[in-house]
């Protein structure tokens, strides 16, 4: 929840500009900004090679009387390609549950959208609980329902919650041991080929100065980054890491 529709507008041109110039062939970004920012940045990224847009979040209903929400149609609507489900403010601040994201997720892809599933566990549950089935129960209760083609179109994005906003981040074994654990999870479920091909963002104060050493991860594809997000410069210097 940052920046005015002027600072919005900005920002998507810088990126968009260093993005052009900078980005390699085989890197993707979407930007993904608050509801009142997303058509305008939508015509900013449009016809931009390799350089989408997504929504932050979605209501299940198709349209309707749930005043101050917004439907998938509308984002759709205005260009957008994803949309974040289950961010961990999300599920903090809004009590949304694995049930409801279930939901949302179906809403998301009957409209033909891409779902970004996030997913991950509080520093109780790392320190003294099983982060691993923890994570692994936030999936099976959203995404198992699904068959083998639309879970294909699903982008994971592991979230340890006590790296969000706290200057701590996961290490490299620690990004790399959970986003197997999810790979291996997927894979029981639907097979090595669909696991293989599923895209898993790591999402938790990943920066310049680390982006590199987490990307060289075997099993993270990518970042889904919050902070270091609001400076175009920083937010390129993660994409080019890659």
């Amino acid at each position: 929840m940052n920046n005015s529709l002027e600072e919005g507008i900005a920002l998507a041109q810088q990126v968009v500009g260093l993005a052009e110039k900078e980005l390699a062939a085989d890197v993707e970004l979407a930007l993904l900004p608050p509801f009142v920012l997303l058509n305008e940045v939508s015509k900013i990224t449009e016809g931009v090679a390799r350089v989408s847009s997504g929504a932050q979040n979605c209501h299940a209903e198709e349209s309707g009387a749930y005043t101050g929400e917004v439907s998938v149609s509308m984002i759709k609507s205005v260009g957008a390609q994803y949309v974040v489900l289950g961010h961990s403010e999300r599920r903090e601040y809004f009590g949304e549950t694995n049930e409801q994201l279930a939901a949302k997720i179906d809403t998301v892809l009957r409209h033909g959208l891409t779902p970004i599933f996030c997913c991950g566990e509080s520093l109780d549950t790392r320190e003294h609980g099983d982060p691993y089935s923890f994570v692994h129960q936030q999936m099976t209760e959203s995404l198992f329902h699904l068959d083998r083609e639309h879970i294909s179109s699903i982008v994971v994005a592991y979230e340890p919650i006590w790296a969000i906003g706290t200057g701590k981040t996961a290490t490299t074994d620690q990004a790399q041991y959970m986003h197997a654990s999810i790979r291996k999870h997927l894979a029981e479920k639907y097979g090595n080929d669909v696991a293989a091909g599923i895209t898993i963002l790591y999402g938790g104060s990943c920066k310049p100065s680390n982006a590199e050493e987490l990307f060289s991860c075997e099993d993270v594809d990518g970042g889904l980054i919050g902070g270091a997000s609001l400076k175009a410069r920083d937010f390129l210097d993660i994409a080019v890491s890659f």
